[in-house]
């Protein structure tokens, strides 16, 4: 079995895992008196940490949310946003890809920010202290997971959500070897500690996948499904493995996950195999081989009908995207 495909009992783990980048950029910035800054870096994540002071995040369509000290915002999807000292205030710069920074007629304002770049801006102690954290490649970010999470999601500092203070920033993007691969792994992490926040806070809606995962038929059947993609499962062979009838397996898992078991899976293959086609060195026919599907033709035919496009220009798209 291919280690990627493997599971665990936690819903969350499964949902996290294989999150990895490979292109993490930082910036830490002190701003005083009036601010903004709109950022159209087209991040499929992005994390903002507001390490002392007030700020609002200011979606692109959806209401502002205000930031105290210690919270952690995450916004997902590469639609672009706004975060600033107060909702009125105009836009002064922006941020592109890789950190790109510009003013807003488009012209080179601030030094772009490399991975090691020093905090920018004013050090008054009264000052606003923001650590923004950009996934600037959408490899390893897994497609059910972009799926699972709002446009913008806020958690509380006293979540203990953030793993990272301005003292352990100065430390990582000190310019020393294995820079790079600190700040990929320090933003994952911060990642992963602030979704396990956002999905078990008090008071929080339990997503229908999570209800799913914990349900002792439906449970077994989705970690059996994600464990092995690729196996020729079918509902009986699916329903013998569970321990139970097909006509119970099948109702239990659409009440609980909105979907019969086969179109479950069939989803999943495609999604995994959008994942794996961003590797540069995956073929159609290793993709389809590692997803379950018989050949590159059922899979190229499947993944238009699903996608709109063929796997050979959603590769290409994405790309473009990344350069």
């Amino acid at each position: 079995m291919d280690p990627m495909m493997l599971t665990s009992t936690d819903p969350l783990t499964d949902l996290l895992n294989g999150v990895r980048t490979s292109g993490a950029v930082f910036n830490q910035s002190n701003l005083s008196g009036s601010w903004a800054a709109r950022f159209e870096d087209g991040s499929p994540l992005a994390l903002a940490v507001l390490l002392r002071g007030s700020a609002w995040v200011i979606p692109q369509d959806a209401d502002p949310v205000r930031l105290g000290p210690g919270d952690v915002a995450v916004l997902c999807g590469g639609t672009p946003y706004v975060i600033a000292d107060d909702p009125a205030t105009e836009p002064g710069v922006v941020i592109g890809s890789e950190g790109r920074c510009t003013n807003v007629r488009g012209e080179e304002s601030v030094a772009a920010r490399t991975p090691g770049a020093p905090p920018s801006g004013t050090t008054e102690p009264d000052s606003t202290l923001l650590l923004s954290g950009l996934y600037t490649v959408d490899h390893g970010v897994p497609s059910r997971l972009l799926a699972a999470l709002p446009a913008l999601a806020v958690i509380e500092a006293e979540l203990g959500s953030c793993p990272v203070s301005s003292a352990t920033f100065e430390e990582i993007t000190r310019e020393e070897p294995g820079q790079q691969i600190l700040l990929n792994r320090t933003l994952d992490l911060m990642l992963i500690t602030a979704l396990r926040a956002w999905f078990t806070r008090p008071g929080a809606q339990i997503p229908a996948w999570y209800r799913a995962h914990g349900d002792p038929v439906v449970g077994p059947a989705l970690r059996l499904l994600q464990a092995d993609p690729a196996r020729p499962w079918t509902l009986p062979a699916l329903a013998a493995e569970t321990g139970v009838s097909r006509a119970n397996l099948a109702r239990r898992f659409t009440a609980l996950v909105g979907r019969p078991p086969m179109t479950y899976l069939r989803e999943q293959r495609l999604t995994l195999a959008a994942d794996l086609l961003r590797e540069p060195d995956a073929t159609l026919a290793r993709v389809a081989d590692r997803v379950g599907f018989s050949n590159a033709f059922a899979l190229s035919a499947a993944f238009k009908r699903e996608h709109g496009v063929s796997p050979n220009e959603y590769r290409m798209r994405e790309t473009r995207a990344k350069t």
